[in-house]
């Protein structure tokens, strides 16, 4: 039998081997409580799980924000998942699901919790191009490639942002300093799962006067990678006159950005690419990983001033 700290070692360690861990639950159904599917959130974002606490409502406050909380001390917003996510529970708001999500700390309130899964993110499939995409980034398969059970894994940072809004720019080119001085022919390579995100990223490079390309996951930066790298030396160049570095998440489907780096840190010709994660998991153990994949940076998202200046630290090497 596993001991607590085997578990815990494992737990902290699937970050190298392109795992990750699943918390199921499920938020109702239709408006007769008919079709209750499952949803998944990382366990890396999951601070705590409790009974439903009485909740205070807040005047003037946003569509499906039930109220705060006070949790030993700390207030806390609470979402109602459910109906942000269009489901309609049969048997309440039970449970509350405390989540430290890119700086932040607030609550959602699901029906139930069923299950911890532990995947191959090989098992997750990207959303986009369902009828499910928006709110849902991608698809697990709980059974393996050939199973019928599936998990609808939820795009945090764009509900968030969604029940956020703000008036603040996304991007302000008076802060965010001098455009990047990349070498002539070359771009950045970014990599993130989120509809969201990469609408953010896209205006912070612009802002920066960077040009980059797009990609969705790790595994198809990985792709575009060694088409480019392909297409360079068919020029008599190499990799790194096309690519000045590489932005990753963490969280993406079918391969995650450790996954991601550790083969570019761990590939002779693409060893001397500088690669900055740029994720909302944070915490020391995360961040001890990305020093482990060889990572040259990490930032939290998304501040893009943050982001301009780790990028100009990690270039200027």
């Amino acid at each position: 039998m596993h001991s607590v700290q085997q578990e815990v070692d494992e737990r902290s360690n699937l970050t190298g081997t392109n795992k990750f861990e699943l918390l199921l639950f499920r938020l109702g159904g239709d408006a007769s409580g008919d079709r209750n599917e499952l949803f998944g959130i990382n366990v890396f974002k999951i601070r705590e799980i409790v009974a439903m606490p009485p909740i205070t409502a807040v005047a003037g406050s946003q569509p499906h924000m039930l109220g705060v909380v006070n949790l030993r001390g700390q207030i806390i917003q609470v979402l109602d998942l459910p109906a942000i996510c269009g489901c309609t529970p049969k048997t309440g708001l039970n449970i509350m699901l405390v989540t430290e999500f890119a700086r932040t700390t607030q609550a959602f309130a699901v029906e139930s919790v069923e299950d911890i899964v532990r995947l191959d993110w090989g098992q997750v499939l990207s959303a986009e191009s369902t009828a499910v995409g928006g709110m849902v980034t991608s698809i697990a398969r709980l059974d393996g490639a050939n199973g019928s059970r599936l998990a609808q894994v939820l795009d945090v940072e764009t509900i968030l942002r969604n029940m956020n809004p703000t008036d603040r720019p996304d991007v302000d080119p008076e802060t965010i300093g001098p455009n990047l001085n990349l070498r002539p022919g070359t771009m950045i390579l970014a990599a993130d799962d989120s509809v969201v995100a990469r609408t953010l990223i896209e205006k912070g490079l612009e802002a920066m006067g960077a040009p980059f390309i797009m990609t969705k996951s790790g595994k198809e930066a990985w792709d575009k990678l060694g088409q480019i790298a392909a297409a360079a030396e068919a020029e008599g160049k190499t990799v790194y006159d096309k690519i000045a570095l590489v932005l990753t998440d963490l969280e993406m489907p079918e391969m995650d950005g450790f996954t991601l780096t550790r083969n570019i840190k761990q590939t002779s010709r693409y060893a001397a690419l500088p690669v900055v994660i740029h994720s909302s998991l944070s915490g020391t153990t995360n961040e001890e990983h990305v020093k482990t994949v060889g990572a040259d940076a990490y930032v939290a998202k998304f501040m893009a001033e943050e982001l301009a200046a780790t990028i100009r630290k990690v270039l200027a090497k």
